[in-house]
């Protein structure tokens, strides 16, 4: 009892509708990196505004969201090639 090997080798162009999906995936990370961005800005304004009054609860929170805003941009611009490395390594599995 054989079974035949399937093989996968993605497309972008292989259904109706992938250029809307491309187009969907592509705005769905503009919009990320703009809600990132303003993350940033305002976790900056509320960590300078607790170092500043001396609030060291205000100026974590600052903190982290900055720490946050940061790790989320480096994600969405690093996800192309961070789900490409896992899909090449997982097609080296044999």
């Amino acid at each position: 009892m054989f079974v035949a090997d399937v093989h996968l080798s993605p497309s972008i162009t292989a259904l109706p509708g992938s250029q809307v999906l491309q187009q969907l995936a592509n705005g769905l990370a503009a919009w990320a990196l703009v809600g990132s961005l303003i993350a940033l800005v305002i976790g900056a304004v509320v960590w300078a505004l607790g170092s500043h009054s001396q609030n060291m609860h205000q100026s974590m929170a600052g903190r982290r969201a900055v720490v946050t805003a940061v790790a989320a941009a480096l994600l969405v611009g690093g996800a192309p090639a961070i789900i490409n490395f896992f899909f090449h390594a997982g097609s080296l599995v044999r």
